[in-house]
């Protein structure tokens, strides 16, 4: 039985953590917590190259956003979409430092479930969204929120005050978009 936070309770806990409460962010944290267990998911699955568990991904998330002074949070789905950005500069870090070859380690996977769908090189994604957010900032967020995030047309919808048919349209758009930009990389 999965346990589904009111959006009311949510608002209450998001303003109380603005207030500074700790305990309700701690609480909402925890209440969310299997939904950014998903998007960490989703986004290693995506990542050929950390050695970071999803749990260490989230708990990583969560405590830089803890450490962030001042956060504007407007609801739920914000929250999400924050914390899935947060989880994709985790990982960027972390395969940057790699290639800088301060950290030397061999990846061992063990897994009981085919892999499913390719693997994505994150430096040549993360440069792919940097062009994108040159010519198109809102593209680059939906790409963050619908495929790192995990999140739903609808919660997108919710968060940019799009319609669900226009994100869908500019999600077809950022797919096609990156699709091109990956199999035609620019040379560093």
């Amino acid at each position: 039985m999965e346990f589904v936070v009111a959006p009311v309770e949510t608002q209450s806990m998001l303003r109380r953590w603005r207030d500074g409460d700790a305990t309700a962010r701690d609480r909402l944290m925890e209440q969310l917590y299997p939904e950014l267990e998903r998007i960490a998911a989703a986004r290693l699955r995506h990542e050929a190259t950390s050695s970071l568990a999803t749990s260490d991904l989230v708990n990583d998330a969560v405590l830089r956003l803890m450490a962030t002074e001042n956060l504007q949070i407007r609801d739920r789905a914000h929250l999400l979409a924050l914390a899935s950005r947060v989880m994709q500069h985790i990982l960027v870090d972390q395969a940057r430092a790699k290639m800088s070859g301060r950290r030397r380690h061999v990846k061992v996977e063990l897994t009981t479930q085919a892999q499913r769908g390719p693997r994505i090189d994150l430096l040549a994604l993360d440069a792919a969204l940097i062009r994108l957010k040159v010519l198109d900032e809102a593209l680059m967020d939906l790409v963050n929120m619908r495929y790192f995030g995990g999140m739903t047309i609808e919660d997108i919808a919710a968060v940019t005050g799009l319609s669900a048919p226009t994100v869908k349209r500019r999600w077809e758009t950022a797919r096609a978009w990156l699709a091109d930009a990956l199999a035609q990389p620019i040379p560093s």
